[in-house]
Formats: C-alpha cells, structure tokens, sequence
C-alpha cells in the first residue's frame, strides 16, 4: 500500500472534485493502447476504474479524440467527451473538454497508468488544498529499486523545504558530486499525475510555451516558467504508465496472476 504524507487545511466548503483522463488512440510506441483488452477490459476502462476509487472524486470523465475510445467508454459506463485530435497534451485536452465539466478541482490522470493507487490521487488534492497559492499539485515517490534514476523516460522533480517543485527533468537531479555526503538530497521520481485549480486551467492555454518546457519537453515546465507555483506530495508509487507492448504484456500478467 502507498504511503503519502502532505499538508491539510481541510476541504474547501462546496468544492466539486472532478477527475478527467485524457485518453487519444494514436500512440508512436504502442498504438490503439487504449482499446487493448487482454484482460477482459480495456486499458482506458482499467484506468478510469482506477480513478474511480478515490473517494474525493465525484465524477471521473474521459476526454478523447476518437469514436473508437467515446463507444468503448460508453459501454463500461463512463461518461466521455469528445475533443479535437491535434492537442499537444493532456492538459490541452482537458482545457477543451471544461466546458462541458462541472468542477472546481481538476485531476489529470494518465490514460496509461491502470494501476494507479488512488491515495496518490488523494495525496495531490491534499498538497492543493494545504496551498492556497499553488496553482496546481503533483506527486513524487522514491525510485524502487528496480527502477533507474538515470532513465530519461522516468522524469525526476526537485522539491523545496515548502513542499513546492523547484525544477523537473529527465536528467539526473540533483546531481550528487560527492557521492555519500551524509544528509544528501536523494533523487524523486515524478509521478505523472496533476491537480488543478480551474481558474489556473483557464489560464493555461494562454501561456506561450517556454524554452525549458521546448527542451525537456515537459509541459509542467511552463507552469514554473511563467511563476506558478506547484505543490508537491510525497508518496510511494509502485506503478507505472504502460507505454509499449511489452510492459502491456507485464501489466497482464500481474492482473492475471492477482
């Protein structure tokens, strides 16, 4: 079970808490991964039943680009609203997809991450509200030891002592130059999941992208680069985001042998 710890102020009086996967059939590296169904359901149906289960969500909504993901998401259920297909990223789709949402907190949860612990989810609504001037809230964990910090595809962040972001890469950070130095800042790994307040995703879209996002092509970047804040919560993250068959593969059999 993960663990998390974070700050808390307490629910905001009225707050409507809205989950939000962005889910878009084309995949460079594992295409049609969100219909894939070797389990008995499909990746996307996984995942939003992941998210589901956080009890501070009160809907969980699939934004998508195509009729193949909206029909399977009907048929299991979910509700599914239908996007443009040229968005650049999640959060662009789910800037879209607001009008149709009613809520005052947003949480962007990955369409490739099914086994996503649901007290990660409740970890980040906590890190937003314990922030009042944070523009949105995120997560980091401890690497596993299977899991190599020098991997480019597993995206680190640099926390502050007020449990705020200060840089996300995908190179090594921080970089220790003296290896053992006692009380050493060890590395975190990002756990790809955002919360957001609404007013901030109104906002979002009219950010021109900024040179750090362009170069480590993370988009949380330009939250930073234009001075917003980000509150950070800490937990232990045991999963991860399928992005090709063979960790698809994996993921099957895990569901298969639980």
């Amino acid at each position: 079970m993960s663990s998390v710890t974070h700050g808390h102020r307490g629910r905001a009086q009225g707050s409507r808490i809205v989950a939000v996967i962005p889910a878009r059939l084309n995949s460079s590296r594992f295409p049609g991964k969100m219909l894939a169904c070797e389990t008995g359901k499909t990746l996307i149906q996984h995942v939003w039943e992941a998210a589901a289960r956080c009890p501070d969500i009160a809907e969980t909504i699939i934004a998508t680009d195509h009729p193949l993901i909206h029909d399977a998401a009907v048929a299991f259920g979910a509700r599914c609203v239908m996007t443009r297909s040229d968005h650049p990223n999640g959060t662009s789709r789910i800037c879209e997809a607001l009008s149709s949402i009613d809520g005052d907190v947003i949480v962007n949860v990955q369409g490739d991450e099914p086994e996503l612990e649901p007290q990660l989810i409740t970890a980040a609504i906590r890190a937003l509200e314990g922030d009042e001037t944070a523009a949105l809230a995120t997560v980091v964990s401890p690497f596993l030891p299977h899991e190599d910090p020098h991997n480019p595809n597993i995206v680190k962040c640099v926390v502050s002592a007020e449990n705020r972001a200060l840089y996300f890469s995908r190179s090594l950070i921080p970089f220790a130059r003296d290896a053992g130095t006692p009380g050493a800042a060890p590395p975190w790994k990002h756990v790809g999941l955002y919360v957001y307040r609404r007013s901030f995703l109104d906002r979002f879209l009219a950010l021109a992208p900024t040179p750090l996002e362009l170069t480590e092509h993370l988009e949380q970047l330009r939250a930073l680069e234009h001075g917003f804040p980000i509150a950070v919560a800490r937990g232990v993250a045991s999963s991860h985001g399928i992005d090709t068959p063979e960790q698809y593969a994996e993921f099957v059999r895990r569901f298969k042998g639980s």
